[in-house]
Parts: structure tokens; C-alpha cells; sequence
């Protein structure tokens, strides 16, 4: 058994003891929890509690959302539409957000390395381009590691809609992994024990007389994380802090708020985790692949994206939590400024749009600038790594912190990308 789990790399390893450990508790929720520091004190200049980052995956025309054109050659039929502050519009497909200007910062000079969906979607959530020898870690990690755990019953970190390509924890240690919801309406599924409470306290008296032994002959740091998981695994299932994640408490008004639609019921997960402690919440949206038809395609996703987001910045507003959470859209690239032959726009990497609003952004602001045509960046260039040093940077990490892996390969939040310290007030 030893030489098996010797000869495993770290992700097998932690596949083997996370399979065990369900398998023992007889229960399938092992979230990201662990006994970990407390949460220290912000080192960085932000001054936000916490991240909700949504994920526009496959590349958001920028023409088509927060950098509308006038140039007969590029805009399509797009218009620009006046916000609420003076001097700055979006495109009109997105007229609920347009009246929430006041309080977003708007990037227009982002520049990525990669036209590659899979390459794109990693450096975008981790600030570093794909390798095959380690996987880094989101932003939700990068907190817990810097600055200690957030809630002692919920996770740091969740993911919603997200597929099993996310790269997690990275090379970081297993408890820093964010928890999976892969539908918001359906919430925290298998979250209640398979057995009864006595013979679940049979299983877990085992497992610990198990756990003695076990850690003695198998040191490995992926085996000793997961069995920290077991008590406080327990104690979420059985803590009144598991309906955070029970969307069905809102009402339907608030509900309709973000839409009817995953994405948007997302949003309002991600809004509940935020306001019960959960610091980082990613929630996805898919479709921005727009190759074809991107006329008709963009009515439906430009209004999912208007809604949601809209009655995002609104309700965490309404409730006194905007001015402590970052909320940010990010993409992969954006789209090429010519219409192509199946009245699509392809995948353009020179410059594209980001958004961050409150948590400390000083809103009604546009940063850098594309071309007259939207193809490449004519001010304030912004790289992935800038954006996501950024982000920490508003959630108060220290971004020029070094943080070794397993290897002893040094790391920093979002690769010595350089924050934008303009966009906060």
C-alpha cells in the first residue's frame, strides 16, 4: 500500500484519500474545510472583505457589452447607450447596467497572451499561463493562504457552474479548495449523511482510530489535510450555516431581481454566500463563444448579463454589502472587430473589456482605451496578471508576497502582475 501511494502524483494522491475518506463517513460533501489560522489582518491597499467573480466563458465581445464603437466597419448594428455618468457609455444591450455606472470601473485596455479558449479560461482565474508541470491556484486560495481563514462552518471559497477543468487549489494544500455547486438551485446536494447519527458516530470513532495509523505509516501532507476535513465536514452538515446555499429562502421577487436563469440564480447564491462570511464566490456563465450569428446571439446573453449583474450591484447595495465586496466580470479575450462570414465575430486576444465595482473601486470611472476600431490597446495596456493583482490587491492581499509550492517553486498573486491602483478610491 505504502509503495502505491508513494508512486502516485499529487493529484492521484489526493483522488485515493478523498475517496477513502467519503467512503469511510459514508457521506459525498467533503467541502474545502480545515483547521486553519484565522483570518489576520488586510496587508494589502484594498479594503474588501470579499470577491464575486463572474466568469463570461468563452470571450465576451467587448463591442457588443462595455466598449461599444462607432466605426461603421466594426460596431454592427450595436449602439452606444448613455449611463448614468456623464460622459460614458456601454452598448444598449445592456440598459439595467447603464444605470449603474456610479458604481463600476470599466477596463478597456486588457490585453491577453492567448486566443485559446483552455489557455485563456486558466491564465484569466489564475494569473499565470498553463503548464504541464503544476496547476496554480484561483484568487479564493490565494486569500485563505495570505490572510488566514475567513468562517469556522462555511467554506473560503466557492465555485457555481463551473466545470472540473477549474484549476482550485492548484499546488496549494487540498483544505484550500474551493467547494463545487454545479447547479445554484439545487444548492448544497448530498449534504446530509447517508446513515444514522449513531451509526455515523460509529463511523467516525473508526475513522479516528483508523486516522492514528494510518497518518503514522502514510506521512503524505494530502492524507493528514483530509482528515482534518472529517469533524468540521460534520459540523456543516449539521450547522443551521448550511442554508446559506439554500436559494429557495429568497423570495420570488428577489429571485426574478437576477433572473430566471442559472446564471442569474448564481448571482443570488453567490450574494447569500458573501453575506454569511464565503470571502470568494465565482460563478460562471457560458455561450460568449459567439462565431456565428452574434446579431442574435448577444440578444439573449446581453440581457442575461444585464439582469443578473444589475440585480447584483442592486441588491448587495440595498443591503449595505457592496461597499465591502469586489464584484468583477472577467473573460478569456474578446472578439475580432470585423463581422465574419457566419455574421460572428472570432477569438481576438489584443484588447478586450473587464468590470470591477464596489469593495473600494472608485466607480463611474473607464481605465485605458482601445482603437478607434476596437483592435488593439491605444492606452493604459492592462495584462491577465495586472487584473487579477488587482483583484488582491482590492481584497487587501500583499501582492508581492512569495509563496513556495511543494517544489519550492516561488509565486506571487497573479504573477508580479502590477495592480491598478487608479481604480480605487
Amino acid at each position: 500500500m505504502k509503495a502505491y501511494l508513494n508512486s502516485l502524483d499529487q493529484s492521484s494522491r489526493r483522488q485515493f484519500v478523498e475517496r477513502s475518506a467519503k467512503s469511510l463517513l459514508g457521506v459525498s460533501l467533503l467541502p474545502a474545510l480545515s483547521a486553519v489560522p484565522e483570518a489576520k489582518a488586510q496587508s494589502g491597499g484594498g479594503k474588501a472583505k470579499n470577491l464575486i467573480f463572474l466568469y463570461m466563458n468563452g470571450g465576451m465581445s467587448h463591442f457588443e457589452t462595455f466598449d461599444p464603437k462607432t466605426d461603421s466597419d466594426t460596431k454592427g448594428p450595436t449602439t452606444p447607450l448613455k449611463t448614468n455618468v456623464t460622459g460614458i457609455s456601454i452598448a444598449n444591450h445592456l440598459p439595467k447596467l447603464a444605470k449603474h455606472m456610479d458604481k463600476m470601473a470599466i477596463i478597456r485596455s486588457m490585453n491577453s497572451q492567448t486566443g485559446v479558449h483552455e489557455d485563456g479560461q486558466y491564465l484569466m482565474r489564475t494569473g499565470y499561463r498553463k503548464r504541464a508541470t503544476i496547476v496554480h491556484p484561483c484568487l479564493g486560495p490565494w486569500a485563505q493562504e495570505l490572510d488566514g481563514r475567513r468562517n469556522k462552518t462555511l467554506p473560503d471559497s466557492v465555485v457555481v457552474n463551473t466545470g472540473s477543468a477549474h484549476p482550485g487549489a492548484g499546488f496549494m494544500s487540498a483544505k484550500y479548495k474551493p467547494l463545487p455547486i454545479k447547479d445554484p438551485n439545487a444548492g448544497l446536494q448530498n449534504s446530509r449523511a447517508g446513515v444514522s447519527d449513531s451509526k455515523l458516530e460509529e463511523r467516525l470513532a473508526l475513522s479516528n482510530e483508523f486516522d492514528s495509523a494510518f497518518r503514522e505509516r502514510f506521512d503524505h501532507i494530502q492524507v493528514r489535510d483530509y482528515s482534518d476535513l472529517y469533524e468540521e465536514t460534520i459540523t456543516l452538515m449539521r450547522s443551521d450555516d448550511i442554508e446559506a446555499f439554500d436559494i429557495g429562502k429568497e423570495s420570488a421577487k428577489t429571485k426574478a431581481m437576477y433572473g430566471g436563469n442559472r446564471f442569474g440564480q448564481g448571482c443570488l447564491l453567490a450574494r447569500r454566500l458573501v453575506e454569511n462570511g464565503v470571502r470568494y464566490v465565482e460563478v460562471e456563465a457560458d455561450g460568449w463563444d459567439m462565431h456565428n450569428y452574434i446579431n442574435e446571439e448577444i440578444v439573449d446573453r446581453g440581457a442575461m448579463l444585464d439582469h443578473a449583474v444589475s440585480g447584483l450591484l442592486q441588491d448587495l447595495d440595498d443591503k449595505g454589502l457592496l461597499e465591502n465586496t469586489m464584484v468583477a466580470i472577467g473573460t478569456e479575450f474578446g472578439r475580432t472587430p470585423r463581422i465574419n462570414m457566419n455574421k460572428g465575430r472570432d477569438h481576438h486576444p489584443r484588447v478586450f473589456s473587464t468590470m470591477i465595482a464596489g469593495g473600494g473601486i472608485n466607480g463611474g470611472q473607464v481605465y485605458g482605451s482601445s482603437d478607434k476600431k476596437g483592435y488593439a490597446v491605444a492606452s493604459d495596456q492592462v495584462s491577465i496578471q495586472d487584473f487579477i493583482a488587482t483583484l488582491g490587491h482590492g481584497l487587501g492581499l500583499d501582492t508581492e508576497k512569495t509563496i513556495y509550492s511543494a517544489s519550492r517553486r516561488p509565486f506571487t498573486v497573479g504573477d508580479k502582475g502590477k495592480p491598478v491602483t487608479k481604480l480605487f478610491s
